[in-house]
């Protein structure tokens, strides 16, 4: 692989107008098939093989009204009126007059018709039906509903418009840019050099852009649900500049040693883009796994995400030479574009922090070892009491019209009211249909923690009948979360034949869903640490050290974990990062936070100990390889870890929950991984091995293919 990677490199350095021809073709290609083909973006959440999914399919094939999405608008006196009160009942019967004219609207529900106004007189709630399902409500429909709050300041009311279709599709705000910005200045200390920092931000972006446009394209023939492309952006910028700066970063060091520009391009694609190659494939690899999930939506995300991260990888080998040749000697340093190719002092400069680190480390092995596992096993301790639940209104950024429409309405009427659930009763029979529902209400009305179970319409033939109950509490409670199974329990035995009784709802679908991917993890977990093991043992021929690799990655997984739950779930600084401490995490973070971290983990792995792999096969003993790996990548992987940490830490500043807490675990993981357990413990761990680090049982030694991860072929002349 070394050898085609070199020949790749150094035809792309000494072609670069036809390769760069190529790429605005392609690019070309790809906007006009994006314009041509693009299609919305989703906000259904389909679980296949549910319970409170079936209920959904049959209210859209037998009560198409009932499936159709709903919102509603919470309603507060600011002072001491009640909605008794004639002008405040004008003021409602004016706004739910507005509320009639929005596109899409087919009903409204005023709360003096249906009894919705709180005990104190002074909350109320109009409902809003409307005439297609919620998937299929477009944008700017939910834009004129969430236009609805600027009412509030001509009505003697808070008007605060929730529910599903409140709730659209995620997006970018451009805040998450702050993130890019940082990098930009990382990279131009690192590489001390604007032209090269710029050709590394580039070279990503146009990764990113290719990705992005793509996804646009395939969106016309895909249920594309919203937040994946957001994540395909989040992974694709931060691998696509850390790839990028691996090669760069090679390039330079080459051409300082004395080699011309065309020779190192080739030698930097051919050890670097090594790495990169195998680094990528394992994010590709991890992400596509997703799909054993079985849930549409996330297979989805992880695909979308993992052909960005495959863009990248292509853009990094290719496009990048071609740049590089294009900047000449700028790329380089100013003071090395000073000194004469080959000289002393430019070809003797080394990253002394990396050095005076590894210096400190070895000789503290066992301390630094014993001290980094005490500090991973506290920051992962609060992870024994990880709950998990889908977000809802309740966690979004206060402010909002949606939080406030939930906290009114908690306010006013209970936490239950937010978390309300539809069973939905189907028989051939409408005299069967009406028993069969009337004994399921009074058996769900004797269970403890429901408020109230009242019949909520049937279809035209009487064979579809809904019921709608209510909570006492909120929709992310373990209360709730234990009452939709009660629930389940408690009319399991009533239906018979071809009869149906499920129990739907936004709360009990996230249920469903945080338990289908519950039971997926441990699989997924099972399937990421086995690839991580075959990998690892595939690129360094070693069986200790895919094995440290691996208890490495659980380490900073699980203190990922803990500090998450401390912040999102328990609330700690919470207030810094914009997190509204619902009592539970996202049911959605466990599964991606694995399939990422694994990947971005293995991209530094294998950057940092290739370059000790490649010392160890040019003669190095195991301590002096220890020393040279960690000084020649430290400067490098710690910049990379910087960019990547920066710009998932930007997506923190995103309003949506669930992109919101996996920026933050995103960001916290590779800080961890990269600081506390690559650039720490396995300089330790692989000083304490020594040479056993490399030991391969000769049975296996003849059947794992020599890839050449570390480009010796092309160091020894191999390839020519």
């Amino acid at each position: 692989m070394a050898s085609l990677l070199y020949r790749l490199g150094r035809f792309s350095f000494r072609h670069r107008f036809p390769v760069l021809a190529v790429w605005v073709v392609i690019i070309a290609a790809v906007v006009v098939s994006a314009v041509s083909f693009a299609g919305p973006r989703s906000t259904s959440f389909t679980v296949p093989g549910t319970e409170s999914q079936r209920a959904l399919d049959a209210l859209e094939r037998e009560f198409p009204a009932a499936a159709a999405a709903s919102g509603v608008v919470a309603l507060r006196t600011p002072d001491s009126r009640t909605f008794a009160d004639p002008d405040v009942q004008d003021d409602v019967a004016t706004l739910a007059a507005e509320v009639a004219k929005l596109p899409g609207v087919v009903s409204v529900q005023s709360p003096y018709d249906a009894a919705l106004v709180s005990a104190d007189g002074r909350t109320a709630i109009l409902g809003v039906q409307y005439d297609e399902p919620n998937h299929d409500v477009d944008q700017d429909q939910r834009d004129a509903f969430l236009k609805l709050a600027d009412a509030t300041t001509a009505m003697h009311l808070i008007v605060a418009p929730g529910g599903a279709v409140a709730s659209g599709p995620a997006a970018v705000s451009g805040r998450e840019g702050i993130g890019v910005l940082i990098a930009l200045f990382v990279l131009i200390l690192t590489l001390g050099s604007l032209v090269a920092a710029g050709m590394t931000l580039l070279n990503a972006f146009i990764g990113v852009a290719l990705g992005l446009l793509g996804l646009t394209a395939l969106s016309g023939v895909v249920d594309l649900n919203s937040t994946a492309p957001i994540l395909a952006l989040m992974l694709g910028l931060a691998v696509g500049i850390d790839y990028a700066l691996f090669i760069t970063a090679r390039y330079r060091t080459l051409r300082t040693s004395g080699l011309e520009p065309d020779e190192a391009a080739g030698r930097a694609v051919a050890t670097a883009g090594s790495a990169v190659v195998f680094a990528g494939l394992t994010v590709v690899i991890t992400l596509a796994a997703l799909a054993v999930v079985g849930i549409p939506f996330i297979g989805i995300m992880g695909l979308a995400a993992s052909g960005t991260v495959a863009i990248a990888v292509l853009v990094s080998l290719s496009l990048l030479p071609a740049l590089l040749s294009f900047g000449g000697r700028l790329v380089l340093p100013r003071s090395v574009r000073r000194a004469s190719p080959g000289d002393g002092t430019a070809r003797n400069r080394r990253p002394e922090l990396g050095l005076r680190w590894v210096a400190w480390v070895l000789p503290n092995r066992g301390r630094v070892l014993g001290t980094g596992l005490i500090t991973l096993l506290v920051l992962a301790s609060p992870l024994l009491g990880l709950r998990l639940a889908l977000s809802d209104d309740g966690s979004a950024p206060e402010g909002t019209p949606q939080r406030l429409a939930y906290d009114l309405i908690s306010d006013g009427f209970g936490a239950g009211y937010n978390a309300r659930l539809i069973l939905v009763g189907s028989t051939d029979s409408p005299t069967r249909t009406a028993e069969l529902v009337s004994e399921a209400a009074t058996r769900i009305a004797a269970l403890d923690g429901v408020v109230q179970v009242v019949p909520a319409g049937a279809n035209a033939g009487d064979t579809t009948s809904t019921l709608l109950v209510l909570p006492q509490d909120g929709p992310s409670s373990a209360s709730t979360q234990e009452l939709v199974h009660d629930i389940r329990d408690t009319v399991a035995d009533l239906p018979a034949g071809d009869e149906s009784l499920d129990l739907t709802g936004l709360t009990a679908v996230g249920v469903d869903v945080s338990e289908r991917l519950a039971g997926a993890f441990p699989v997924y977990l099972l399937i990421v640490v086995g690839l991580s093991l075959l990998l690892l043992t595939v690129a360094f021929r070693s069986l200790l050290v895919p094995i440290k690799a691996t208890v490495g990655f659980l380490l900073s997984l699980g203190a990922t974990f803990g500090v998450t739950v401390a912040v999102f779930q328990w609330g700690w600084l919470a207030n810094l990062v914009g997190a509204s401490g619902t009592g539970a995490v996202d049911s959605l973070l466990p599964i991606l936070l694995v399939g990422i971290l694994f990947g971005l983990a293995m991209d530094y792995e294998i950057f940092l100990v290739s370059r000790m792999r490649e010392e160890h096969a040019a003669g190095a003993d195991s301590q002096a390889a220890t020393i040279r790996g960690v000084q020649h990548g430290a400067r490098v992987v710690t910049a990379a870890a910087l960019i990547m940490t920066s710009v998932f830490a930007g997506f923190v500043l995103i309003e949506d929950p669930t992109l919101k807490v996996i920026g933050f675990a995103l960001a916290l993981g590779v800080f961890v991984d990269a600081f506390l357990v690559r650039m720490t413990l396995v300089p330790a761990v692989m000083s304490i091995l020594g040479d056993r680090a490399w030991w391969l049982p000769r049975w296996l030694d003849r059947l794992v293919p020599d890839v050449d991860v570390e480009g010796h072929a092309v160091a020894t002349g191999v390839h020519h």
